[in-house]
């Protein structure tokens, strides 16, 4: 008979496609792991992994059992939320991933109230771009995700917190800064500092400035980057200027040769959201998490009607 354990052991090598890899992560050696996943093939007569491949992929009957697999283990899971909710307890293990742009900016605000006020809950939160975080909820990797919305993604359930204002952030030497109003046509300029590609702010300022190709060659040097940090205090030291979110602003010291100023004619907000998949069991958890952030937010970043969302996808 098939075991929660092997079907636990045939998750881990999919989602890692390294045999070692998964036995470390389920703390068992790998002869345990092998063992285990090649007993369940013979009992069901079939191969779950091509083991000729590198990285190890499943079969086509495989990925059916796996899939199958998943679904079985989360319906298992709701076991110990049923008894939590029971005795009114909020504990649990709750692993968050959280994009660049918003980490040293957001996570500041509540993570340490968080903790205190949830004791019972292990936190570990984990950086990433949009897409990992995505794929990693669908493989159970992360329970909850904090991006930017919306993705359009039917496979992700998506819970708005709050909606940041994007604001130009411009050395005071710099033509713009001294401009009385700035509209968006002003910033579409070669010189203006970017995040990388993969970043949703990166996407999100050029859909707003409606630029294609131009990015970048105006610039001293150009820089592919994934610090948001980084490029403000280039724009400090080398001049020129970038868009920045809302929260970011409040970090800006008063006596730093910079200035940030809001649009004239907009005002371009991004969806900042709790993101899970749609088949997600830790729902008080990620209730108390979404509670926590909006009681730490400042409130005019509740209100939604005072922009225009910036979408990225």
């Amino acid at each position: 008979m098939v075991t929660l354990t092997q079907l636990e052991y045939i998750v881990a090598v999919d989602t890692y496609r390294h045999f070692a890899t998964a036995a470390e992560k389920k703390f068992i050696t790998q002869p345990t792991l092998s063992m285990q996943i090649k007993k369940m093939e013979d009992e069901l007569g079939v191969i779950i992994f091509d083991r000729s491949k590198q990285p190890i992929i499943p079969t086509d009957v495989g990925r059916k059992i796996i899939e199958q697999a998943r679904q079985i283990l989360f319906e298992a899971s709701k076991i110990n939320t049923i008894i939590d909710d029971f005795r009114g307890e909020v504990s649990g293990t709750l692993k968050i991933g959280i994009i660049p742009t918003l980490t040293p900016y957001l996570l500041p605000l509540f993570i340490g109230e968080f903790s205190k006020k949830y004791p019972n809950i292990d936190i570990y939160v984990e950086e990433y771009y949009t897409h990992i975080i995505e794929d990693k909820l669908k493989k159970d990797q992360l329970d909850v995700g904090i991006v930017v919305t919306p993705l359009k993604d039917r496979n992700i359930h998506e819970d708005p917190l709050f909606y940041e204002e994007m604001k130009i952030f411009s050395h005071r030497g710099h033509p713009i800064a001294k401009k009385q109003t700035i509209s968006v046509k002003d910033i579409a300029s070669p010189d203006i500092w970017l995040l990388d590609d993969g970043h949703c702010f990166r996407t999100q300022v050029i859909n707003l400035c409606r630029m294609k190709n131009q990015v970048q060659s105006k610039l001293p040097f150009h820089f592919d980057g994934g610090s948001l940090e980084t490029i403000m205090k280039i724009v400090e030291r080398e001049g020129g200027y970038t868009l920045i979110p809302e929260l970011a602003a409040g970090f800006v010291p008063l006596t730093a040769p910079v200035i940030v100023r809001n649009f004239s004619d907009l005002t371009p907000l991004r969806e900042v959201s709790l993101i899970y998949a749609r088949n997600f069991a830790k729902h008080k958890l990620i209730s108390v998490l979404r509670e926590e952030i909006i009681q730490q937010v400042p409130k005019s970043l509740r209100n939604k009607e005072r922009g225009t969302i910036v979408e990225w996808r």
